[in-house]
């Protein structure tokens, strides 16, 4: 086993702040060189491990014994602990409690309901989507990626219109990170504040006047317990649920929809295959959750002392599952730096996760950036994006952009 010589060699060798602007900017050669020369990392000054390649991620996603969620699943200070299960619901449990939460949830968040929203999106899309068309020049994040899941979620949930623009911008004071500031921001706590009390009186509005929304289903769910009786949800706990559907549900989506545009624009030869082809637009999905996910790392708290590589990981420590390494992994992946539309990535996507945490969102983010993606492909003959003026999120696990100013040109016959 390496000493503790040996990992503060790795920290001096290979630099790795997942708070770094810089390394926001672009993860993707730290990425490469932690999976070369440092696969299994230790940080010794802000105290966490990290695996890079993509057998250690799979492997650690799928060991839900020694590898905990009980403490959430982000490296902030204020968001590490036992009460993280407030923000992050059975995304922050291990099982039986995760289990349970996640059966009461699925009860109102079935594949029906999320198949019948299809119709749903693809109006939704096409009333924003219009409008960017109209413009001819507009920011893709203010205008398009950031109204769709948003709108999506909270159809779902039944919030009207009225109030989406209040809950997106709590949204996204929850994840920005300013430069150097290296646990919650005071912003983003009252983010919180706000989304637990609007939610909160949401819940209360259910229960006097119940509808088809997904509040009034988690509302209802039950389930039988270990001893036979009947379980429900409770309060905190479809809040917890509803919160993180903001986050998970609808910043990630807004992100995916702009990652595929950006490196469509990035790759003009890749962009062209789908403006040809609309049909092959959940190939492009599938293709930008891998070459630059949303969520680009995961934490995990040691539960039982566990051995990857040479390393023994001590119980009590942070290990940070690198999601964006792992999908960069030439092991895995033929030429995975190559932005490639088109290639099968089979069940190598780490994207989601694996085994008892797979996102239960997944098929929701396919089905949006599908439908959203398909109506651009469609409509569209060419994109072009003024990077000097794209703005990037900066947050320890999403990557993607705040602001993405485009100009479009509309296809002819494009409605």
């Amino acid at each position: 086993m390496t000493d503790t010589v040996t990992q503060a060699g790795m920290e001096q060798r290979i630099p790795f702040d997942p708070y770094a602007y810089d390394f926001h900017e672009d993860p993707y050669p730290t990425y490469a060189r932690l999976r070369s020369e440092a696969p299994v990392y230790y940080n010794g000054a802000m105290d966490f491990w990290a695996l890079a390649r993509h057998a250690d991620v799979r492997s650690a996603f799928r060991d839900s014994v020694n590898l905990s969620n009980a403490w959430g699943v982000s490296l902030d200070p204020s968001s590490y602990s036992p009460d993280a299960h407030k923000s992050m619901s059975f995304l922050a449990m291990d099982d039986p409690k995760h289990m349970r939460i996640r059966k009461l949830v699925s009860k109102g968040f079935t594949p029906r309901r999320v198949n019948d929203l299809s119709e749903r999106i693809t109006t939704l899309t096409r009333r924003h989507w219009d409008a960017c068309l109209e413009k001819g020049e507009f920011d893709y994040i203010a205008d398009f990626a950031g109204l769709l899941p948003m709108d999506v979620v909270s159809e779902l949930l039944g919030v009207p219109e009225a109030d989406r623009a209040f809950l997106r911008r709590q949204s996204d004071l929850l994840l920005h990170r300013e430069e150097g500031v290296l646990d919650i921001p005071e912003a983003a706590i009252y983010a919180y504040l706000e989304l637990h009390k609007y939610y909160s009186a949401l819940i209360a509005d259910r229960r006097k006047n119940p509808g088809e929304d997904l509040v009034s289903a988690l509302i209802d769910a039950e389930i039988d317990d270990e001893n036979g009786d009947k379980t429900s949800l409770s309060e905190d706990e479809i809040v917890g649920f509803m919160v993180l559907m903001v986050v998970a549900g609808n910043e990630t989506t807004t992100k995916l929809l702009a990652n595929a545009l950006y490196w469509g624009w990035r790759n003009p030869d890749e962009l062209a295959k789908v403006i040809a082809d609309p049909d092959a637009v959940p190939e492009w999905t599938e293709e930008t959750l891998r070459y630059d996910n949303s969520t680009q790392m995961v934490l995990r708290r040691v539960a039982n002392d566990v051995t990857y590589g040479d390393h023994l990981i001590p119980a009590g420590q942070r290990v940070l599952l690198l999601v964006g390494s792992a999908n960069r992994d030439a092991d895995v992946f033929d030429e995975p730096d190559d932005y490639r539309i088109g290639r099968n990535c089979g069940q190598a996507l780490m994207s989601f996760g694996m085994g008892t945490h797979f996102c239960l969102g997944a098929h929701l983010a396919r089905l949006e950036a599908n439908i959203g993606l398909a109506e651009v492909a469609r409509t569209v003959s060419a994109v072009d994006i003024d990077i000097e003026r794209a703005v990037r999120v900066h947050s320890v696990n999403v990557r993607g952009f705040a602001e993405l100013p485009v100009r479009i040109t509309r296809r002819n016959g494009g409605h």
